[in-house]
């Protein structure tokens, strides 16, 4: 077989490289958006990803020739349950970024919480001090918070704990509101509401070690015209003597954290005002039966997995009303 004579484009998007896997089950936020609100609140929450269902709605979007009529959603559950803002950390500029200067944790904490680390919680207001008298150079507050499984009915006992960047107002309103909420719980209807658009972070359901084909898309390779069938046709030139990291490779597929931006609300409910469960229960998950959040389209992670929502970071012009719901379909999934 001679060269070949046409070109094709490459396989496998670089956008996603390295495609290794999440360490962590824990999303990576890496970028938090700034608000202009004056009255300071946390900008994301878990979430746990319950099931599909399908929601029709009126289409509010009044420049499409579908305005006013029904509109058919395919959705995503996910059951929330309260937060626990366990502390809260401040971040000075250092000469490579942000920096931490110090942290603050609630006295009385969740006996849970025993099961991730032990904390230094006595002299909380000795370690409040240093902040409030440094409120000049401290650029960022984050709330630490964690989140039980087990609440949301799932097997898992040991807590989830990360940070959550605390936006709206000023750098010392930001510290007060965190230094009210050390202890306390907080929902996600007191963060979100419906219409509004969030960005979803999740990590993607694992796939195991897969090859070329299957991983980056490549096309398998002519009849006969060699021994392999599914293996790139060739690796590398003779110079440079060496594979490119844009050469397609079998490896591992799945398993990688992913963000799905702007997508929409369209209702936030308690399941026992609501029911949302289908008869049976959600496949895989169960009943729901706290409070829980429907999003527009789909969400990654398989089911059960942690998913963080968080306010957009890209604002597109939409209204933030609640969508008009007409029908809600919870037929099982068998």
């Amino acid at each position: 077989m001679g060269h070949r004579k046409h070109s094709s484009p490459r396989r496998g998007s670089l956008a996603f490289i390295p495609r290794a896997r999440r360490q962590k089950l824990i999303p990576r936020v890496r970028t938090w958006p700034t608000i202009s609100s004056d009255k300071p609140t946390i900008l994301g929450i878990p979430t746990f990803k319950a099931g599909s269902i399908h929601v029709m709605t009126s289409d509010d979007r009044e420049k499409t020739p579908n305005f006013g009529k029904p509109l058919f959603n395919a959705s995503t559950v996910l059951a929330t349950v309260p937060i626990t803002i366990i502390g809260f950390r401040a971040y000075l500029k250092g000469y490579d970024g942000l920096q931490p200067f110090t942290d603050v944790f609630a006295e009385n904490l969740p006996k849970e919480l025993e099961r991730k680390f032990k904390m230094n919680t006595k002299g909380s207001e000795e370690k409040i001090k240093p902040i409030t008298d440094n409120l000049s150079n401290i650029k960022q507050v984050s709330a630490l918070v964690s989140v039980t499984p087990e609440d949301a009915l799932l097997s898992q006992k040991k807590p989830f704990i990360f940070e959550v960047i605390i936006g709206g107002g000023d750098i010392k309103s930001q510290v007060e509101y965190a230094k009210s909420m050390l202890g306390k719980s907080i929902k996600a209807s007191d963060v979100f509401k419906a219409g509004m658009m969030v960005d979803v972070i999740g990590v993607t359901k694992g796939k195991g070690f897969e090859g070329p084909v299957t991983r980056m898309g490549i096309k398998r390779k002519q009849h006969k015209s060699r021994k392999s069938v599914r293996a790139v046709g060739v690796l590398n030139p003779w110079h440079p003597s060496t594979i490119m990291y844009t050469v397609p490779r079998a490896g591992q597929m799945g398993f990688h954290q992913r963000m799905d931006r702007n997508k929409r609300i369209l209702a936030i409910a308690n399941a026992k005002d609501q029911p949302i469960t289908p008869a049976g229960g959600f496949l895989h998950y169960g009943n729901v039966q706290n409070d829980y959040l429907i999003v527009k389209g789909s969400v990654p992670g398989p089911i059960k997995r942690l998913v963080t929502l968080k306010l957009p970071s890209r604002h597109v012009k939409v209204k933030a009303e609640p969508p008009k719901i007409l029908q809600i379909s919870t037929v099982p999934k068998r």
